[in-house]
């Protein structure tokens, strides 16, 4: 007998998940899930496998509760699709659209070939707040510029009231998650490298935790968002990017929560418009989606970049010779994470200190951050570079000194990440390299040794930048 399908994608979540709640509540006795696993969508995303299957070993668990098998596949989409049909596994099938538009395309596909075999199938709406092609000028032309983006899609948010319809209290698994179930198409997804294994000292991958850090969020950190989020030693951002990403929450259950909160001060609009940085990072991919490979901003293509893998590896590894550079990069290989205030320095410092191409910036974070997506990922990139919508301006150069002495006055973030570094005195805290010979040697810090002199000098690499930038106008 056929059965009803539900088609994951970044959507592992019971709550909130209009695909499931349409499988849950079809009429088939037999309920079945798959997930396919495509090697091309996370060839260079190492970190997000780990997630990605840690994720499913979690989620398998809770479908079977829900009397759902969920069957994990390797293969190309299109080509299961048809096998699957083949066979007369299903008559039926539902997903969720996909925020990326690469996997659009896809979805294009799949709907092709079930309209050819007169299979029936329901799509929803992805994980955004407005459907992707709503938000447009009164012109019909995609928006550039975030301010004027996020006014009209938050005013159409607001007025079309969307309610948080798919919600349901099923009953499901919580905290046991000890002992899962080793499927052997899961644990292919596994990175095969180790160095992985350090992410579950910080990471719980699961819609519960989800629940659990916002709730959090909006108790205890929301009101002070607005100064907190740019202190990277203090614990002031949601931290919640990974389980977007993923689907193990929605945006539409974020705000939902955010909206109830009844003394909605500066904090609250801080993050609102955080979202609206997703929301309009995926508008611009798909109205523009040559920028995901190339500079939206044409003149950059003859900007003159450098290449040295020298200095590329230098900054990979956080041996820049700048604290709080050198801390987030570090950071990020540890946790999978990076905090947003050191990402733009870091961003920063690569493009325009050592003027190397974002994409190569955009290729290193895509591989690295749990929280990736290429919407957010390039539109970040691009933005820092100078070279995107709505981007700043190529000359506003990040001082990595005065970033740290502002952002990480008492260098609790640096020691955390930099402990050869734990001894230093506070006046050299962000520039070591000034420490006198006997300090040094006081501190047991050796400049050039225990830690690296700076790669750069960072006024000659500053006028290098503003002088690479004036050539691009002639």
């Amino acid at each position: 007998m056929p059965c009803s399908l539900v088609w994951l994608k970044d959507d592992l979540r019971v709550s909130n998940n209009q695909a499931l709640s349409a499988l849950i509540e079809d009429q088939n006795t037999k309920k079945n899930a798959i997930y396919i696993y495509e090697n091309d969508f996370y060839n260079y995303s190492e970190a997000q496998r780990w997630w990605l299957a840690k994720s499913l070993e979690i989620f398998k668990e809770k479908l079977k509760n829900l009397k759902i098998s969920l069957d994990v596949i390797h293969e190309k989409t299109p080509k299961i699709f048809k096998k699957l049909i083949e066979d007369k596994f299903f008559n039926r099938v539902y997903w969720n659209k996909s925020c990326h538009i690469n996997e659009n395309k896809v979805e294009e596909d799949i709907k092709k070939i079930l309209n050819n075999n007169n299979i029936f199938f329901k799509e929803f709406d992805a994980n955004l707040l407005n459907p992707i092609q709503k938000i447009k000028k009164d012109d019909g032309t995609p928006f550039k510029v975030f301010t004027h983006y996020w006014k009209k899609a938050e005013q159409i948010y607001l007025k079309d009231n969307y309610e948080d319809n798919y919600k349901h209290n099923y009953k499901i698994l919580k905290n046991s998650y000890q002992n899962l179930s080793k499927d052997k198409n899961i644990l292919a997804i596994y990175p095969k490298k180790n160095w992985h294994k350090k992410f579950e000292k910080y990471w719980v991958p699961s819609e519960e935790n989800a629940e659990k850090i916002l709730n959090n969020f909006i108790k205890n950190s929301i009101e002070k968002y607005a100064v907190n989020r740019d202190i990277p030693s203090v614990n002031g951002t949601s931290k919640l990017s990974p389980y977007l990403k993923f689907g193990q929450i929605s945006v539409q259950h974020i705000m939902r929560k955010l909206l109830e909160i009844k003394n909605k001060k500066i904090g609250y609009r801080k993050y609102i418009n955080e979202i609206g940085w997703r929301e309009f990072s995926h508008s611009l991919l798909y109205n523009f989606p040559e920028m995901e490979k190339c500079n939206l901003r044409k003149e950059f293509n003859n900007f003159k970049w450098n290449k040295d893998e020298k200095l590329f590896s230098k900054w990979k590894k956080g041996l820049t010779g700048y604290p709080i550079v050198d801390a987030g990069m570090r950071e990020l290989y540890e946790t999978g994470w990076m905090h947003n205030r050191v990402r733009m320095i870091t961003a920063s410092f690569l493009v325009k200190h050592l003027r190397i191409h974002w994409l190569e910036g955009e290729k290193y974070f895509r591989n690295t951050l749990l929280d990736f997506n290429t919407a957010n990922n390039v539109s970040g990139w691009q933005w820092v570079a100078g070279t995107g919508a709505d981007a700043a301006p190529y000359f506003r150069i990040f001082n990595p000194i005065l970033q740290g002495e502002k952002f990480d006055k008492k260098g609790e973030y640096v020691k955390k990440w930099c402990p050869e570094l734990i001894n230093i005195p506070d006046d050299y805290l962000h520039k070591p390299w000034e420490m006198p010979d006997a300090l040094q040697n006081e501190k047991n810090i050796i400049i050039g040794k225990t830690y690296p002199f700076p790669i750069v000098d960072h006024q000659q690499a500053r006028n290098s930048a503003l002088k690479a930038f004036q050539d691009l106008k002639k």
